[in-house]
This record gives structure tokens, sequence and C-alpha cells, in this order.
């Protein structure tokens, strides 16, 4: 079968995303939760946040208007600038991500101030994914926005990867790290989270912070990995590191525990995660004639050395003999790490492929797509970018050398002047990151 290999590594990547869409998942899961006969009753409040969440709101509005029309519904989401969806009842703001603003911290307080007014016999309905820890981040009282800024934009440029990120703000967040949940919980209200993964293990308490989950980490885990990347007083706020002590010495609450669940009718449901459009990837790559080989969705580290792994892993295919054309599939969220003084344009998914570029210079047959499935990957508008065996020859006949840009974490200029760019617009989804190597014999 003769096949257009950029198409194959496109169409892989639409079937990742497509399975995570919330306008098809989200009326699934409202249905085993809330069965006939069994629909909210008393106020129904609809709260969230993350990339996904405005269409996540705009999903149950649909879903509400036909099988709930008795039911009132109500409440606020945020999202990301650009990631809004079309509803009625439900409020969406719209605002910074990574690094939160002031419309987001208004969201929040919106948020926290509603789920304040729940009774007895209330429904909370939580809409979270990825990217609601920052459009979360409702400071505790005394520290500041501007603080938490400065405190995500140092973490950012440590390197530290996602995961230890949440930790230290989960502990300065008043709806992080079971916040939220515990104040509903507070109220008698039941609480139902409908949560799409874009983290390594799929934890609810890992997604977008768990602002409706158990905590498993502490005020000791936070100040830990602030010092384990050297970051003191000079890059976080004094603020910051008072509360984190208070903390640690017992003098201001933990997150959420399992203990502080016992009774409650709290429920977090996991609606869509990096391996299940893994597999929607690797079913459509059969259909190609490819033998889909899934790497794991759980794939972690710096970027450019994640590439350099993955060159060597299809060196070793090769060596092997490859009868059937194999798809080397992988999700997970890796980390680029900008030294000082250098500005770097593009994101993570970019950097992994210009690495992979870079250390395959020997296998001129390989194609391959890395891009981030909520549509934007790092500083630029693009969701990442691809290359086949024309793309390298084209960078060769313009004389564009790889190694200058990779050196300058400028992925993005380089596969712009290529027009290797995989461009899709905000998907109103994610569920990670997504990586596909196509193999010849």
């Amino acid at each position: 079968m003769s096949v257009n290999k950029e198409t194959v590594l496109k169409n892989a990547f639409s079937a990742a995303v497509a399975v995570a869409d919330p306008q098809v998942i989200v009326p699934q899961y409202l249905a085993k939760i809330f069965p006939k006969g069994q629909e909210p009753t008393g106020r129904c409040l609809v709260v969230g946040a993350g990339k996904a969440s405005a269409s996540m709101a705009s999903a149950l509005e649909v879903y509400a208007k036909v099988y709930w029309p008795q039911v009132k519904i109500e409440g606020v989401v945020l999202t990301r600038y650009g990631h809004n969806s079309p509803t009625s009842h439900i409020k969406i703001v719209e605002a910074g991500h990574p690094v939160p603003d002031q419309a987001g911290m208004d969201g929040a307080k919106e948020v926290l101030a509603l789920t304040k007014q729940l009774k007895q016999g209330d429904v909370l309905i939580a809409l979270v994914s990825g990217g609601g820890s920052s459009l979360l981040t409702l400071p505790q009282e005394g520290i500041s926005i501007d603080d938490m800024r400065k405190t995500t934009e140092a973490l950012l440029r440590s390197g530290a990867p996602i995961e230890e990120m949440n930790v230290v703000r989960k502990h300065l967040s008043a709806i992080l790290g079971g916040n939220l949940a515990r104040v509903a919980i507070a109220r008698g209200a039941r609480v139902e989270a409908l949560l799409i993964s874009d983290v390594t293990g799929d934890s609810p308490a890992d997604i977008a912070s768990g602002p409706c989950a158990a905590d498993y980490s502490t005020y000791l885990d936070a100040l830990n990995i602030l010092e384990k990347y050297d970051l003191d007083g000079s890059s976080i706020p004094a603020s910051v590191l008072s509360h984190l002590k208070q903390g640690l010495s017992g003098e201001k609450p933990e997150t959420l525990k399992d203990a502080d669940l016992v009774d409650a009718q709290v429920a977090n449901h996991v609606i869509a995660t990096a391996y299940k459009s893994l597999e929607a990837s690797a079913d459509y790559i059969r259909t190609q004639g490819y033998e889909p080989i899934i790497l794991g969705d759980t794939i972690t580290g710096e970027a450019r050395e994640v590439g350099i792994e993955q060159a060597a892993l299809v060196r070793d295919y090769v060596k092997k003999g490859i009868g059937k054309p194999l798809a080397l599939i992988s999700g997970g969220e890796c980390t680029v790490t900008i030294p000082a003084g250098i500005q770097g344009r593009g994101g993570r998914c970019s950097e992994y492929l210009l690495s992979l570029f870079v250390a395959s210079s020997d296998l001129p047959n390989i194609a391959a797509l890395a891009a981030d499935t909520d549509g934007i990957d790092g500083s630029e508008k693009n969701a990442g970018a691809w290359f086949d065996g024309g793309v390298r020859e084209a960078s060769q006949s313009n004389d564009l050398s790889p190694e200058p840009f990779l050196l300058a974490h400028d992925c993005y200029g380089f596969f712009a002047e290529l027009r290797a760019l995989v461009e899709t617009g905000p998907t109103l989804t994610n569920v990670n990151d997504f990586r596909i190597i196509l193999l010849e014999k």
C-alpha cells in the first residue's frame, strides 16, 4: 500500500485527539453517573477549569437540556484564552495559562464563592482538565496573585516537571489539593468530578492539581522541591516561603487527605486519558498497513534527551530487521530547560522532534510527528511539528542546519522554515503530548 507519510502522521494525531473530545465523552459519563431516575436534585452547580473545561461545560448543557429538563444548571468554568465554547447558563471565564493572571484569580474567586453557597442535598459537578492548576490559582490568604505568578515563572524556568510544580501550587491554593471538595463536603453537598487527564498515571490528585481529590503530598514535599531546584528568597516571594514554612509547622491546614473523605459523597471520574488516545491512534495506524508499538504514556524527561533515546530505539529496530512497517507511538510530558540568556521559540514537542531529527541523520527514511493534544505547544501557536524524508532533503538543499536551532532552543524557527509545523488551533481537549515514528522496511 502506497501511503503519504505526512497524511498518515497527521491522521494518527487526529485520531488521538478525537477520542478525547468532550462533546462525545461527557454525555457518556453523565449517563453513567446520573442514570435515569437519579438526575440531580436541589441546586446543580457546575464549576471547573482547564483547557478542555469550556467544551466540557458546553457538552453538559446540551445533555442536560435533553435529559434533565427540570434541572436548573448554573456555574462558572475557567479556560485558557482562545479555548472558549458556547454555553447559555454556565459562565465561561478566559484567563492566563501557564502563568496565572488577574482574570483567572477573579474567576477562581467566583468558583469558590459559589461553592460556599451549596447546601445539604445540592450537587457540585466539577469539570476538570489539564491547565486547571494555573487557572485555579487562587492564593491562600497573605499571598498575592503577583507572588503566585513569580513562583510559577520560577518553577517553569527551573525545568521542574509539572508534577513537582503542582505539589508547590497545591499548598499555596485555596482551591487545589482537594480544597474545593472540602468546601462542598462541609456544606453536605454531593461532588461529582469529571476529569480529562493530561498527567502520567492519571491520578485524580494530579489532574489540574486535584481540586476535588485527596492529596498525597505535604508542605515538606513542596519545600523540598524548591530546595531541589535552588529556588530561594531570590526567586520565590517571601510570602510564599513563609506560608509553606507555617504549613510545615502545623500553623496552616494540610491539603485534603483520604481521612477527610470518610462518609463524604465525593467521586472523581477519569473520562479521558493519554493511553486511550494512543490506542485510538494505533487502531488507525493498523488500517494504513503499519504494526503499532505503544511505548507507553508515561515518557518524561528532558525533551532533547528523549529524542536521542528514541532515535537509538529506532536504530535498534532497524538493526534487528524490519519486516512489516512499524509505528512507535508514545505519550507523556517532557520538559525543556532554557539556559539563562536564551529566549527560545517552540515547545517540548517540537524540541523533542528536532532532537530526534538531529539524532537520526543516519536514518533518512523515518518519518515522525510530535504534538500537544491541546493544540498549543509552548510559546507559539502550533501544536507541534513533523518530518519525513522529504523534509530532511529540503533542509539539506536549503542549507538549513538543525544543530544551531537546537542549541538556541528555536525548534519552531527550524520547522517553520521547512513548512513542517502542525497547526490545529485549540482542540478543546488535553490528554498530554503525542509522538509517533514511522519505520519502513
